[in-house]
């Protein structure tokens, strides 16, 4: 699978929701009425990552849920990235 270019990245951005490049992955934090909220969030986030076996490092601090994606393989981001991007915006209905 191929790294793609920053140009092709920044090409992209503008279809996924608050998504941004940062530190050489996609990263997008979404806060959360509540903290079950973004309990639930993550867990149907993880179903569609085992559905596509790929997988984002999620980080949750509260109401404050971080998903990050990169394919670490690749040592990049690559399609599968941000075709997962798009499967978190619309779990998440943006």
């Amino acid at each position: 699978m191929a790294v793609l270019t920053n140009d092709q990245v920044d090409a992209a951005l503008p279809d996924l929701s608050g998504w941004e490049r940062s530190d050489g992955a996609l990263r997008r934090s979404v806060k959360f009425p509540t903290f079950l909220d973004g309990i639930e969030a993550v867990r149907r986030v993880a179903e569609v990552a085992e559905q596509k076996d790929h997988h984002p490092d999620i980080d949750i601090r509260w109401r404050t849920v971080t998903f990050t994606l990169v394919t670490h393989s690749a040592g990049g981001i690559t399609d599968q990235d941000l075709q997962m991007a798009k499967a978190i915006d619309q779990l998440l209905g943006q």
